[in-house]
């Protein structure tokens, strides 16, 4: 692959390293130790509630329940903040709300303070931090690279995701061994200021609203949720994520029950099966954007909705043994690498679509809506798997995921064969582009910018990204 330079225009076919673009490789650095602190987070915190603390498993519910509440309740407020702000300083002051959020808890366990309320608030305070960092993160990618390299970008922020969170488990579980819980959660405080410091690094023009615009911030909200609702590609693409984030959290709630206990799978193996699981996150992630130029976007999408259900059959016909285990194993990485196929592309779908001065808002009414399903989906999960089993309820679940799938498919989007065009540039009233110094060292090879529009910036992935 060949660099180029901030004067060059990308040619079709061209290819360019995004490896020896500075700016890029800051962004995906940074939201990689994103993804794995978090991930430390999700192994520490609850061995130390139940070991340290002996939790309750209403305690633990709670505890769980209150970390996914920010992304509900917050998510369209952060978007809009990023889309009037920089989005930068929204990712570093929320990367230092968590750090300082997260340092209290081996501060609490060193004196012999810590209890289970401090640390739902803890959860509290991080999950709303995240949803903060979040927002303005998502939206920032299309202002660091050109928009015909989008899906390539993602394509390696999906994969890279993918191994960051199985390394940050495993990190996690051998600070834990090694320090105790509570001190092992300096390996998230870490990846926080690690997140922090990769993003004041990077260096490009930021586009911002001019001071004088005093529109309330519900306004900006509504405005917002009015653009993906107008938009069918969005209107389309935003249902699919919620459908399927809704199917996946109701099957995941009972899922590790299911292979623990009515299967008997032992640890090792079910952590073998989570591994293949992350293995195939990352390879569809990869393959994603040769598979749509070869086949379109759109089918690709379709195609990739249409084998998830699928993947869920071994599990639901299977029998204690090992045969069984590696049949779901590879079911898993075939469901994931769906997944990461399919969502690396609709979010890229999203991104190029998107004007630039909305980019935020358009990312938070996704997360709002996934988000939000996720704690109904498993309050729904265990309703169910308590009034009519575990398997039929998983049987439920699976057929939920065909949803996604007819939704897809009853939209002009089924036969998309190539990424769309970007938007034109966007006349909002009381818009201006500031442009913030750019240092004048040598940044190295970089990716060709965005022609400069009048933009407001920011990015980040995740719809499975990163806290």
């Amino acid at each position: 692959m060949t660099s180029c330079t901030d004067s060059a225009s990308p040619s079709p076919g061209a290819r360019f390293s995004l490896w020896r673009h500075r700016n890029f490789r800051r962004y995906l650095t940074g939201q990689a130790a994103s993804v794995a602190g978090s991930s430390i987070s999700a192994m520490v915190v609850p061995v130390l509630a139940v070991i340290e603390l002996d939790a309750t498993t209403g305690e633990v519910a709670w505890l769980t329940f209150l970390g996914q509440l920010p992304p509900a309740m917050l998510a369209l407020h952060a978007g809009a903040l990023a889309d009037r702000h920089s989005k930068r300083r929204q990712m570093i002051i929320g990367d230092l709300v968590g750090a300082a959020a997260v340092v209290t808890v081996p501060v609490a366990a060193a004196l012999g303070t810590l209890t289970l309320s401090q640390l739902m608030v803890v959860a509290v305070v991080q999950g709303a931090a995240s949803v903060l960092h979040d927002a303005a993160a998502i939206s920032l990618l299309p202002s660091l690279v050109d928009r015909s390299l989008i899906q390539r970008s993602n394509s390696r922020i999906g994969a890279l995701f993918a191994v960051a969170a199985t390394g940050g488990s495993n990190l996690g579980a051998g600070l834990t061994a090694l320090l105790g819980p509570a001190r092992a959660l300096l390996g998230d405080v870490g990846s926080y200021l690690i997140s922090a410091w990769c993003t004041a690094r990077i260096k490009a023009p930021e586009s911002a609203r001019a001071p004088a615009d005093e529109r309330r911030l519900h306004t900006e909200i509504g405005e917002g949720m009015r653009y993906v609702y107008r938009d069918h590609r969005l209107r389309t693409l935003t249902l699919v994520n919620a459908t399927t984030s809704f199917g996946l959290a109701l099957l995941n709630t009972l899922w590790a029950l299911y292979l623990l206990r009515a299967l008997s799978m032992s640890a090792t193996a079910f952590g073998v099966v989570l591994g293949l699981g992350t293995l195939g996150a990352a390879a569809g992630a990869l393959s994603a954007p040769k598979l749509a130029r070869r086949y379109g976007p759109g089918p690709m999408m379709l195609t990739a909705l249409a084998i998830t259900p699928l993947t869920q059959i071994p599990l639901l016909v299977s029998s204690p043994g090992l045969v069984w285990q590696a049949a779901i194993g590879a079911a898993l990485f075939l469901q994931l690498a769906c997944a990461g196929a399919a969502g690396t592309t609709q979010r890229s779908i999203r991104q190029v679509v998107t004007a630039a001065h909305i980019q935020a808002r358009m990312q938070a009414v996704s997360t709002w809506l996934t988000a939000g399903s996720r704690p109904v989906a498993a309050l729904l999960a265990g309703g169910l798997g308590t009034w009519i089993g575990v398997r039929p309820t998983l049987i439920g679940g699976t057929c939920l995921l065909v949803v996604p799938f007819v939704v897809l498919y009853c939209s002009p989007l089924r036969s998309l064969r190539q990424m769309p065009d970007s938007p034109p540039a966007p006349s909002y009233p009381g818009e201006v582009l500031v442009q913030r110094p750019v240092s004048s060292q040598p940044t190295g090879p970089t990716v060709p910018g965005p022609a400069p529009t009048r933009e407001i910036r920011h990015d980040r992935p995740v719809d499975g990204g990163a806290r």
